[in-house]
């Protein structure tokens, strides 16, 4: 996305997944997902997101891994010296939150028929017609979260595999109109693919599944611009709202990086003229690291630096921006990329993405 409001998005970075155990949690991310480009790793102090961890500066570990078919990471995120708290209640579709994180598939019945025979997978309910047509279906991690195989043709790199990388996320809103500020002014999901309210034959098997809800699917018109969008590829938002029950928030008391999935987090460039756009629709950064890294200056993050902040929806869903200024393309030989000078807009040379590929991650490494 590049607008009139002067800043882009290039794509969906990651999806933040806190966890009890990094290492555990990335292993099982590999084997089933192939998320295993490490693009960064660090482990550090959190003293920035006061807002979300009580007050008080928490050290965590965390790592961006990405598939190299395309689409979005996961960042797997684990609490380092505080014991996480876990969701209090089962999650239950239109809670509050990031509920559901998209996986991209060019073939959802072969990925079915894969996953299926994976006694690692663990599918919930079978193989369905999704709101825009296609197949998809679902699977839960060993932690309780939910995935959603959906069907996207777009490869970055052809690696022979079923699944890519993050495709979008599913998040739980009290009034899917108003939740529009952020998701269509904001992050730039305008064309709707579908909108519809009633029960799902593909949601039943889901918690509070048989409910009924109103769901509508968001993609983005304009073709994502910036160093990554090819890399990141499309993306879709769906927007859930229960009509049946008072949802819960899904981190309502708890800690940002307790276990589930933390945020959404957008590729960005030019963090001032955004958060402008932001804080105009009533939606200011409530975490800013510009405000202590003043004139373009770098936050370390690990192998890589850069700039970020947050936003939250209507109801609390934490979205994130980070504006990438360094990052590590070949870490064992020492080379990575500073973006701050190049055209913002244009993306990097394939061949130079590609290079990440010498960042595999072995599960049996981790």
């Amino acid at each position: 996305m590049n607008n009139d409001k002067g800043y882009i998005i290039s794509g969906i970075q990651q999806v933040g997944i806190g966890v009890e155990n990094l290492y555990e949690a990335w292993k099982y991310y590999i084997e089933l997902f192939n998320m295993d480009i490490r693009i960064l790793e660090d482990n550090k102090v959190a003293e920035l997101m006061l807002p979300y961890t009580g007050g008080e500066p928490q050290r965590r570990h965390a790592a961006i891994a990405v598939n190299m078919q395309g689409g979005g990471g996961f960042e797997v995120w684990q609490y380092a010296e505080r014991k996480p708290q876990p969701l209090g209640f089962e999650l239950n579709m239109g809670d509050l939150g990031v509920l559901v994180c998209k996986v991209k598939s060019r073939d959802v019945a072969a990925a079915y028929e894969q996953f299926s025979k994976n006694p690692k997978a663990n599918i919930v309910g079978g193989l369905h017609k999704n709101i825009d047509g296609h197949q998809t279906f679902y699977l839960k991690d060993p932690y309780g979260n939910l995935f959603q195989v959906v069907q996207d043709d777009y490869i970055f790199k052809d690696e022979k595999r079923l699944t890519a990388g993050v495709a979008g996320a599913t998040i739980g809103v009290t009034d899917i109109d108003r939740a529009m500020t952020v998701y269509r002014d904001i992050l730039g999901y305008d064309t709707i693919v579908a909108d519809e309210t009633g029960m799902f034959p593909d949601l039943e098997a889901l918690p509070s599944g048989t409910q009924t809800f109103r769901r509508r699917l968001l993609t983005h018109s304009r073709a994502r611009k910036g160093s990554f969008s090819q890399l990141f590829g499309p993306s879709t938002i769906e927007l859930v709202q229960a009509l049946e029950r008072t949802p819960k928030k899904l981190y309502e008391g708890r800690f940002w990086g307790d276990p589930g999935f933390i945020q959404v987090c957008f590729d960005i460039r030019n963090m001032e003229a955004l958060g402008n756009h932001c804080a105009e629709l009533g939606h200011p950064f409530t975490v800013d690291t510009t405000q202590q890294f003043k004139e373009g200056n770098s936050f370390d993050m690990g192998d890589a630096a850069g700039q970020f902040a947050y936003i939250e929806d209507p109801d609390g869903t934490l979205i994130e921006f980070v504006e990438t200024h360094k990052v590590p393309i070949a870490k064992k030989l020492g080379l990575s990329i500073n973006l701050k000078n190049r055209d913002p807009e244009k993306p990097l040379p394939k061949w130079m993405l590609k290079a990440l590929s010498v960042m595999r991650v072995k599960p049996e490494s981790l």
